[in-house]
């Protein structure tokens, strides 16, 4: 590529003209293939890979925050993003900056020559030479789609760690627990520490950590958490140690000591050679932050919660912690998700805590428009309220007259909050100018 782009923008724009970011190509030749060729290897900072169906994102959020209180440089990877690109790698802390991002495009590209990769292994390859580039100490990574032929898995961790396995991408990584758990698994390595935060792992994810001889430690057996009486602290325990007197994660939601959890397991599984104080730990709770995990934010008098859950099982978390809040008025839902998940199943679990549905429409070819997404909603709940439209709209015309406020929750996936967040907060700057915006940029 003879005029490379300047701005991260054009090189978003000329990485989609290779491979739109909906290309899934599962495997590790291309991207093992591209490693060789930059010179990855053991003088680059080590790397925790985290994967599983739910939460891994929160718990790669955790192991950084906790491992940089602690005194360390430290890269983490995340995917997808929210509302900028840059928001997937972050190099102590903070998203990386254009200037050193398009620096690793091209670096990734002249590497590359005439080596064919997806817009995800081409982003990966960009991160690991952003990171080598800013001398780091090590590096937290979040596996995209599965684990055993995700392009994050062509690196040798020194750890590695899976959260949950649930039902989702079943046209890549198989229908049952079982079989995604034996693709979950595939993130495991001999002799290293191998982590389960789920606390009902399919067999097949076990017998795959034994099969290659990783060092298996199972929430529930060799570590786990417990809260302490009514203090709202708890307790991390595991075979090596007990962290008492932990504060509440500034993730909110009682899942995410859950994922808080799993993260400690990973980082004393490293504690040998990476040793973290009580303090760091503590200090990295409250610090770590994560956009659109159970978020909360309020606009006069409506309260919006932002979650990108986007299958079932995430959806049955968040009603969980929806009814533990005791939300008082009706619950509206903006959903937005795309065609290939169980859409039915996700509305199923959210019903019960959720008064009108507001579809709206996600970009194809994977987005299901609005009308398409009405009629699965109505078909997982046959007598659920949708309201059609401009959401926005409505929610800020009504709110002020209504006897009780709304809560309106934003979810579905990720391109649900990329599509609303903006439009949200200029309505809430100025309702009257941004609601005409939204109903012209068509946000239903």
């Amino acid at each position: 590529m003879k005029n490379m782009p300047d701005s991260a923008a054009g090189w978003l724009a000329y990485l989609e003209s290779l491979a739109p970011p909906q290309t899934i190509h599962l495997g590790l030749e291309r991207m093992k293939t591209l490693l060789e060729r930059i010179g990855w290897g053991p003088a680059d900072p080590p790397a925790l890979i985290v994967g599983g169906t739910n939460g891994k994102g929160s718990t790669v959020a955790f192991a950084e925050s906790i491992l940089r209180r602690a005194g360390y440089r430290v890269g983490a990877y995340f995917s997808p993003h929210l509302l900028r690109y840059q928001e997937r790698i972050r190099i102590h802390g903070v998203d990386i900056a254009e200037a050193p991002l398009c620096r690793a495009f091209a670096a990734t590209e002249t590497a590359r020559g005439s080596l064919p990769l997806t817009f995800f292994e081409f982003g990966t390859a960009a991160a690991l030479l952003a990171f080598r580039e800013a001398a780091l100490d090590c590096l937290v990574l979040e596996v995209g789609l599965g684990g055993r032929l995700d392009a994050v898995n062509a690196i040798d961790p020194i750890a590695s760690a899976v959260t949950s396995v649930g039902i989702d991408h079943v046209e890549w990584l198989g229908a049952d627990r079982e079989s995604i758990g034996r693709e979950k698994a595939g993130i495991f390595r001999a002799r290293k520490p191998a982590l389960v935060g789920d606390p009902d792992p399919p067999a097949s994810l076990l017998d795959e950590a034994l099969r290659v001889g990783a060092e298996l430690a199972l929430r529930g057996r060799d570590f786990d958490w417990y809260r302490e009486g009514e203090s709202g602290q708890w307790t991390y325990w595991s075979h090596t140690r007990e962290r008492r007197s932990l504060p509440l994660p500034a993730l909110l939601g009682g899942f995410q000591l859950e994922n808080a959890t799993t993260a400690l397991a990973l980082i004393d599984a490293i504690a040998q050679d990476w040793p973290v104080s009580d303090a760091a730990v503590q200090d990295g709770l409250i610090q770590a932050r994560l956009p659109g995990r159970f978020e909360w934010r309020e606009t006069g008098r409506i309260r919006w919660c932002l979650d990108v859950a986007h299958n079932p099982a995430a959806a049955a978390i968040l009603a969980r912690e929806l009814g533990m809040r005791k939300e008082t008025g009706p619950v509206h839902a903006i959903l937005g998700m795309l065609r290939d998940k169980d859409v039915e199943g996700f509305v199923r679990e959210l019903g019960p805590w959720v008064d009108v549905w507001h579809p709206i429409g996600l970009p194809e070819p994977r987005g299901l428009s609005a009308s398409e997404l009405a009629k699965r909603v109505q078909s997982g709940l046959p007598y659920a309220k949708i309201e059609y439209g401009d959401p926005l709209r409505e929610l800020f015309l009504n709110w002020e007259t209504a006897a009780s406020a709304p809560v309106v929750v934003v979810t579905g996936s990720f391109r649900t909050l990329e599509r609303m967040l903006p439009l949200i907060e200029e309505c809430s700057s100025s309702r009257g100018g941004s609601l005409q915006m939204a109903r012209e940029r068509d946000c239903a």
